[in-house]
């Protein structure tokens, strides 16, 4: 079961998501509680999340040039504090 993610870190990944691409829909769900006790799992109830985001910052990209823009927005905290993180980016109308 996944949750809607309302923690530190999934605030902090709207924030960044909406600053850097202003979306024009996000849903940030925390995911780690499917991964609890797995390689990554830090017990923060913090470490995997699911980002399905839309924004026209997208279009014309690449599925890895667009996952690449989101990466790029979120590093410090994959570097540091997230340990997955999977993406569907869109843009409008797709």
């Amino acid at each position: 079961m996944t949750e809607a993610a309302t923690g530190t870190i999934a605030a902090e990944i709207t924030a960044r998501l909406t600053a850097a691409l202003s979306p024009t829909r996000l849903e940030v769900v925390n995911e780690s509680a499917l991964h609890s006790g797995h390689m990554g799992d830090d017990g923060s109830g913090e470490s995997h999340f699911r980002v399905e985001i839309e924004s026209a910052a997208f279009a014309g990209q690449s599925r890895v040039a667009r996952q690449r823009t989101v990466n790029h927005a979120l590093a410090d905290l994959l570097a540091m504090r997230i340990h997955a993180l999977a993406i569907s980016a869109r843009a409008p109308g797709e």
